[in-house]
């Protein structure tokens, strides 16, 4: 299950907004077995988006979408995705009425604020989706998810990614399978035994400096339970080998 992870957002480049959507997305593919094999950010430009997706969507097994959905100008994502799958748009007509009703529910419970400003709600925009498509529904907000092919496009809201990738978690189940160490190992004593590792046992094998200056992280990725616990018990009978960081590694 090879998985490609399109985050965008113009705030993102700009370092306005921490990109915690594409390492929550990682985490969660990984613990499913699924194998992250990118992770891109690009700005709300139509024509990139649109052109990035088609790539990846032709390159990996399942694709994820996430940010630039709602109402607004700079809200670009579904239109681009359905661009680049050569789709058209439509109205979910469910999404369009709840969207009417929340818009029509601030405006009342906000008399001042509808009175000093518009607070109209483009409903068609937050109701678009992609033809031919299902459905994610947003748990969290009115701006719903799309799948379409094997293509995911979800709000980028944490909150509300997170609401509407639960539903559909279980389509990024892979066979991958990954152990993570710690160890006071040194880096150049690691390198003589990691590559070992992964020839014998047909794994892949990293390392990576802790929060400790005396501490590394080892993480070991294979395809079968069995080659990935025989790659750890081999590098523990050379190294020391803990399950959990000392005192923060």
């Amino acid at each position: 299950m090879d998985v490609g992870i399109i985050t965008v957002g113009d705030e993102l480049l700009a370092g306005e907004t921490e990109n915690t959507n594409a390492a929550w997305l990682a985490r969660q593919i990984t613990r499913l077995g699924g194998h992250v094999k990118e992770i891109l950010t690009i700005g709300d430009n139509r024509e990139l988006i649109a052109d990035r997706v088609a790539q990846r969507a032709a390159r990996f097994d399942r694709v994820i979408v996430t940010g630039g959905l709602g109402g607004t100008p700079d809200d670009l994502t579904m239109k681009a995705v359905a661009e680049g799958l050569d789709r058209d748009l439509e109205i979910d007509p469910d999404a369009r009425e709840a969207a009417k009703a929340s818009s029509k529910a601030f405006v009342e419970s906000h008399p001042d604020l509808a009175e000093k400003y518009d607070l109209g709600l483009d409903v068609d925009r937050v109701a678009e989706t992609i033809a031919g498509g299902r459905v994610i529904k947003n748990p969290e907000g009115l701006a719903q998810g799309c799948a379409v092919e094997n293509v995911y496009v979800l709000p980028g809201v944490p909150s509300e990614l997170k609401g509407t990738f639960e539903q559909v978690a279980g389509e990024f189940e892979g066979d991958v399978r990954v152990e993570t160490r710690y160890t006071d190992a040194p880096g150049g004593v690691l390198a003589t035994h990691l590559g070992t590792v992964e020839d014998r046992f047909a794994v892949r094998a990293g390392s990576y400096p802790g929060e400790r200056a005396d501490r590394n992280r080892v993480r070991i990725t294979g395809d079968t339970e069995t080659a990935v616990e025989r790659a750890v018990d081999w590098l523990g009978e050379r190294v020391t080998l803990e399950a959990e960081p000392e005192n923060g590694a």
